[in-house]
């Protein structure tokens, strides 16, 4: 069911990506707050949300770190093909073919559902991180509204798939035994699509 709507959703932000002004930062202020959200704040929040389920997870840490990795490497690696076959212009900078989707919020989002889904107290701070997130991309002129809007939904529809997985979209633990009887501990990449 999650399908159709995350696919309406989808189809309703690009209709709209030529109408969408630009916005940008007005002061140094915000310009300043933005560029860290934007850095240092991104890679805090994807970072923060990669290792903290290896600290308050218990003996479910190391697979919710891991779903939370697969989920983030999966919405980049998608985020990323799309950019490349789109080749949107930034708002900023005409030669830039890149803007479309925000790979910032695609990444973010996909993060929050997954941590929201195994910490539902904190749901209103994961997503309002990766709000904050998109917010400083159109604030610094990166990107348009709806590049990020759909960003958030296909990060939102990975985090959900990811969840619906046995095992992760493109990593999995391997766990095996090898010939002389010694156990292999190691992650594999998925052969299938």
């Amino acid at each position: 069911m999650f399908w159709k709507n995350g696919s309406i959703a989808v189809i309703v932000a690009m209709c709209g990506l030529t109408f969408t002004p630009k916005v940008q930062a007005q002061t140094a202020t915000n310009k300043g707050f933005s560029d860290f959200v934007s850095g240092a704040g991104t890679t805090l929040y994807l970072g923060g949300a990669s290792l903290l389920p290896l600290l308050t997870d218990g003996a479910d840490g190391g697979q919710h770190s891991l779903r939370v990795v697969d989920a983030l490497a999966t919405s980049a690696a998608l985020c990323t093909g799309l950019k490349s076959v789109i080749k949107s212009p930034r708002p900023d900078n005409d030669k830039e073919l890149d803007s479309f989707p925000s790979c910032h919020a695609t990444t973010a989002f996909a993060v929050a559902r997954i941590q929201s889904h195994y910490h539902p107290d904190y749901a209103a701070l994961w997503y309002g991180g990766a709000a904050l997130i998109g917010y400083s991309r159109i604030d610094l002129n990166r990107h348009r509204f709806t590049d990020v809007l759909v960003g958030a939904g296909l990060g939102y529809l990975v985090g959900e798939v990811e969840l619906g997985q046995k095992h992760g979209l493109l990593l999995f633990p391997l766990i095996r035994q090898d010939a002389q009887g010694n156990t292999v501990v190691g992650l594999q990449v998925k052969g299938e699509f």
